[in-house]
């Protein structure tokens, strides 16, 4: 099953970064589902709840950038969660200026569903937090 949560993972990141928030299928996660954000500041030690959450936290991360592109670059299996790694380009809205960001979050499933995510700011932190190490 953990192979199938890496390839369902893989094309709901996909999907997301095709663009409509509002058409993605989010068939893959638990309705219940509870995604904490320790990754930018405006959002450290937030945790958002359920379907609409998620396309909250999502909607409030793409805000403030002109161009945005993310990018899966690795994912690791670990049992029932899935750590994914991504680089991150953007341009700001208001200052037009130009960076990258590398983060990792860790997706934990049950019974082929997400129901727990949580964002890390560097891929180390969430292999420790799942025990694989890099």
């Amino acid at each position: 099953m953990s192979q199938e949560n890496v390839e369902a993972l893989k094309k709901l990141w996909q999907d997301l970064m095709a663009g409509d928030l509002a058409a993605v299928d989010l068939s893959l996660v638990d309705p219940a589902v509870v995604y904490e954000d320790d990754l930018l500041p405006d959002h450290s030690g937030e945790s958002y709840h359920g379907h609409e959450g998620l396309r909250r936290a999502w909607a409030q991360f793409l805000e403030p950038w002109e161009n945005f592109e993310n990018d899966m670059e690795w994912t690791r299996d670990a049992g029932n969660e899935v750590v994914s790694c991504h680089r991150v380009q953007a341009r700001g809205k208001g200052s037009g200026i130009a960076g990258e960001l590398r983060y990792a979050y860790v997706f934990r499933f049950r019974e082929g569903k997400i129901v727990h995510v949580k964002s890390y700011g560097d891929s180390s932190e969430a292999l420790d937090a799942v025990g694989l190490s890099e």
